[in-house]
């Protein structure tokens, strides 16, 4: 007899597959979107260029029910835990291609989020997944991260903040994508991303990963086909436990956070 729980895991996982296919078709979009600009209409359509390097369970992967409920009221007052954005707004750079290969991959490197809600402190993994600690170290050191927003929460099936987005919308990325790497990395047990990963998000597709990633608070069953980069310290779970807490703005577990998490100031740095 199938209980509650199996069956609600089953319909996060039948979401999450329609998701992925509404991913595919963005991406199928976006590509004949760029041979418009090639043949001419660049000015026009460059702000949505590169929307094809969008992340993995970002802001557009949602029913069209849950994007509405975005938008509205949270059904029930929500105190919000965190505090208010420091002055400043996202960059908005890009680049056209990933940055020279600079990384010490015997090296250790750690990556410090400031947000509105705490400091998050993750160890990142040079060593098994280079190209993806070498972007982070070079779009941290461009202030490519500062003033951004976690545009999402999922808190059923798939427990994961996702960051990394400037526009704050899923739609945004650096300008280029990176290599798929370490998804053979012997955590990843049983289709499952433990607690305290930190995760390359990406479009469905192998080696579309950009500048979005999400940080896993508690165990999610996905696919392993996004790059584990690096551990969540104990003080950053706490953070993220207290924005998990906070909940999300549709009511239907996978929205906006109704906390004001932004990314004050991200730095990487090597040990």
């Amino acid at each position: 007899m199938v209980t509650n729980e199996q069956r609600r895991r089953q319909l996060a996982r039948e979401k999450f597959e329609r998701q992925q296919q509404r991913r595919e078709a963005a991406q199928r979009k976006a590509r004949r979107r760029n041979a418009v600009i090639a043949a001419g209409l660049a000015v026009v359509l460059a702000a949505g260029a590169t929307a094809y390097a969008t992340g993995a369970l970002s802001g557009d992967d949602k029913d069209t029910s849950d994007t509405a409920a975005d938008s509205a009221p949270s059904p029930k007052k929500v105190v919000d835990p965190c505090a208010s954005p420091a002055p400043g707004s996202p960059s908005g750079k890009t680049w056209k291609s990933e940055p020279e290969m600079g990384v010490d991959k015997s090296a250790s490197y750690a990556m410090e989020l400031k947000t509105t809600c705490g400091s998050v402190d993750l160890k990142l993994d040079a060593a098994n997944a280079p190209h993806t600690v070498n972007s982070f170290e070079f779009l941290a050191k461009e202030g490519f991260f500062d003033h951004s927003r976690c545009h999402r929460l999922t808190t059923g099936g798939i427990y994961v903040l996702q960051c990394g987005d400037p526009q704050g919308t899923g739609q945004g990325g650096p300008g280029y994508t990176l290599p798929d790497e370490n998804l053979k990395d012997e955590k990843l047990k049983g289709n499952v991303y433990p607690a305290g990963t930190v995760a390359m998000a990406n479009t469905g597709r192998p080696h579309t990963g950009g500048s979005q990633f999400f940080l896993v608070y508690q165990d999610s069953q996905l696919p392993p086909q996004y790059t584990p980069f690096g551990t969540i310290g104990a003080e950053g779970m706490k953070v993220l436990k207290k924005i998990a807490d906070a909940g999300e703005r549709s009511g239907a577990g996978d929205g906006a956070p109704n906390a004001t998490v932004v990314i004050d100031k991200a730095t990487v740095t090597k040990n």
